[in-house]
């Protein structure tokens, strides 16, 4: 465009770009179909280079942690476990296990462990099981340390097996699975979940096979219940969020019983389990060796409460969050379900991957389609092998499951006369209120009050807004800009129609820009709820717009998501069951634009006539400019948004227009304060808390003299006369 200097601004805006065949497409987001757990093209793209992926793994992890309500990480809070009830069989020992995740929230399991895997119990160790003890050994650990030294620890989520822990098949299925070649005894048919730990414990290692919430003495919170509101998502409490963190204190457990091996720590589960394994893999640094069974997939994601939650798969997937455990050994198994392309859709991307570290063989999926949904010993057998090798078993293979002798579900709770379910258990409402006042103390305490808390806030909540966004500002070779009818003259400027777009995606953001006679350089990025219609009434011009002309600025109006040209004919279909399971997979209405209006900032602050770049929100959409504000940098020069007394507590159902999953955990005060250091004007405040953070994180970072609040709402010439004051 260098050749076309001499032509005005807006001039060069439609000239820039040729006319397309699409040029007059509407906006796909207008008529598309909503993402879902039930899509078919979940594909992971493996990036050109380490480096690369090392920056893409990084943000996909941010983006799990902040969609599982764990950024920051909570306080993890004394185990206080009890284990008792010890049953012998012979090579190994069955002993029953509780602990508190959060206080007053309780997980039970079974742990078992090979004969001979004593040793010290350390300070604030499990409390014992009344079993005999070994000198200096815990409580109920059956005896000495083994030759060589410390056990490998296993982790089994179970997954959606009926009764979980306790799940018992049937005399047909076990007749069934026997006739398939799916198991081979009866006991290993009937029981498939104890004879994967059975087997793991005479394999030498440490099994933790624990209850998911609502399932065997996990009762207080019944499966999928309690975490389905709109306060829950404005929280990110999820009942997802809950199950995870849940295995993270499962492995605290395991790994504070002294006979393991920190450095050997399997992750194997099924269905739901597998669910749970790859995502505690991909969260957590601790475990060295995975496991999950039928669930890694490009197609069905999950379709439980307990595996999905707001902003989770939002641009990726279950292969890419199985491909972050990379370059540990990670193994995976399909069946006749959704995960039975996992050899050809799936593995080669993640050997890919793995190529890229040198550890090609350290990655394996091993499908067979002559079996449904399982986890039954033909698979069981393989994760045998995988781990024998990988927690250095060094038995000889092929492993093969020996018979063992079950135990009658009953016998296996950890409930009873002398061990009652603790008194200060709590169901969801009251662990809710808890998780809610310690989110809110760990926030409060996140307040910029010098250089490094001021560092540590910015990496924080600029995660956290990057991904309740789904968005940062994009580069300037990732903006189109399509034009739209002719160059029109006015009396005193002159106007053009265009749509913008970024490169790759069917989006046309309808925009109007303005140009004075003299232009200097300055262009407003104006935002209304009305949306570019708003910069005139009767035909004419407003009086903020035509204030902006008069000082010689452009304006660039558009029509974010939602409004003038792009307004919709009907609210934005939310699951009425759980807006998980919509926000999962698809950015919120607030999102999408926001996620325009960064369009717009990158497309003016990158054009060469441009030299500063100003934004201004009015009424509604303020708060929609002070998140994108928080994304962009110094992009922009200075903002003014009516905050229109907006607080994310006045949310009251998922299908606001205004939810934001996230949004009152981290509160818009905090958020908006990430424009620190940039000029900004707030007008309009009453009551949304926000001049404590504004103010802080301000006179942190040096710019005090930066920020201009008012509780009073604002005329629209007064911002504008202070952006170009």
């Amino acid at each position: 465009m260098k050749h076309l200097t001499y032509l005005p601004f807006l001039l060069l805006v439609l000239l820039a770009a040729p006319a397309r065949p699409e040029e007059n497409a509407a906006d796909s987001r207008l008529h598309a179909k909503l993402r879902t757990l039930n899509d078919k093209d979940f594909f992971f793209r493996v990036p050109a280079t380490k480096d690369d992926w090392l920056k893409r793994r990084q943000a996909v992890r941010e983006q799990m942690l902040v969609a599982l309500g764990l950024w920051p990480m909570p306080e993890k809070t004394p185990l206080k476990a009890v284990i008792h009830g010890k049953i012998d069989r012979g090579e190994y020992t069955i002993e029953k296990v509780f602990f508190a995740s959060y206080p007053g929230h309780y997980v039970s399991g079974n742990l078992y462990r090979p004969k001979g895997s004593g040793g010290s119990n350390p300070p604030g160790g499990p409390k014992g099981s009344g079993g005999s003890n070994p000198p200096g050994g815990p409580k109920g650990s059956g005896g000495s340390n083994p030759p060589g030294g410390k056990r490998p620890g296993v982790l089994c989520p179970h997954g959606h097996w009926p009764g979980g822990r306790f799940y018992e098949a049937n005399d047909r299925a076990v007749a069934d699975q026997i006739k398939q070649g799916a198991e081979k005894t009866p006991e290993g048919a009937k029981y498939p979940l104890q004879a994967r730990c059975a087997q793991l414990a005479r394999m030498g290692c440490v099994v933790f096979h624990y209850d998911m919430v609502g399932y065997a003495d996990s009762t207080a919170i019944p499966h999928r219940t309690g975490f389905t509101d709109a306060e829950a998502e404005l929280r990110l409490q999820s009942f997802m969020g809950l199950q995870t963190w849940n295995s993270i204190r499962a492995l605290d457990f395991l790994l504070s019983l002294p006979e393991v091996d920190a450095t050997r720590i399997g992750v194997t589960g099924a269905s739901g389990g597998g669910t749970q394994t790859f995502i505690l893999c991909a969260i957590d640094e601790r475990p060295t060796v995975a496991f999950p069974a039928v669930m890694v997939s490009t197609a069905m994601q999950g379709g439980c409460v307990c595996e999905n939650c707001s902003h989770l798969r939002v641009g990726t997937g279950n292969v890419e969050f199985a491909a972050l455990f990379a370059p540990k050994p990670l193994a995976m198994s399909g069946a006749n379900d959704w995960t039975i392309d996992i050899e050809r859709k799936g593995l080669p991307e993640l050997k890919e991957l793995y190529r890229l570290y040198g550890a090609e063989d350290r990655v394996m999926a091993r499908c067979f389609p002559q079996f449904q949904h399982n986890y039954n010993q033909v698979s069981r057998e393989v994760m045998y092998n995988w781990f024998n090798k990988h927690l250095k078993l060094g038995l000889a293979e092929p492993v093969v499951e020996k018979p063992f002798q079950p135990v009658p579900p009953k016998e296996l709770s950890v409930y009873d006369a002398a061990h009652p379910r603790p008194a200060d258990s709590v169901d969801a409402a009251r662990l809710r209120q808890y998780l809610t006042e310690q989110s809110d103390k760990q926030i409060a305490a996140l307040l910029a009050k010098d250089e490094k808390s001021l560092a540590e806030y910015r990496r924080l909540f600029g995660a956290a807004l990057r991904v309740l966004i789904h968005d940062e500002l994009p580069q300037a070779d990732q903006i189109e800009e399509i034009r739209q009818g002719e160059l029109e003259e006015h009396d005193g400027y002159r106007s053009r129609r265009f749509f913008l777009t970024r490169k790759g995606r069917n989006e046309r953001v309808p925009a109007l820009g303005l140009l004075p006679p003299e232009f200097d350089g300055t262009v407003v990025i104006w935002i209304h709820p009305r949306g570019k219609a708003s910069l005139f009434q009767d035909s004419k011009l407003v009086a903020a717009a035509k204030q902006i002309l008069d000082r010689k600025s452009a304006i660039l109006a558009v029509d974010v998501f939602g409004t003038g040209e792009l307004s919709l004919d009907k609210p934005l279909a939310v699951d009425p069951t759980y807006a998980g399971f919509t926000f999962g997979y698809n950015r919120t209405l607030l999102a999408e634009r926001v996620h325009d209006i960064l369009t717009a900032i990158a497309f003016a602050k990158n054009h060469d006539k441009v030299n500063t770049v100003h934004l201004v929100g009015f009424d509604r959409a303020g708060p929609w400019v002070l998140l994108a504000r928080g994304l962009c940098g110094d992009a922009v020069a200075r903002t003014a948004a009516d905050l229109n007394e907006f607080r994310f507590d006045k949310v009251r159902t998922t299908t606001d227009e205004m939810m934001l999953p996230g949004g009152l955990k981290y509160g818009l005060p905090a958020l908006a304060a990430l424009a620190a250091p940039g000029e900004l004007y707030v007008h309009h405040h009453r009551g949304t808390g926000l001049g404590q953070w504004l103010k802080a994180v301000y006179k942190t970072a040096g710019a005090k003299d930066k920020l201009q609040m008012s509780s009073e709402k604002a005329p629209e010439e007064k911002a504008v006369e202070w952006l170009l004051r």
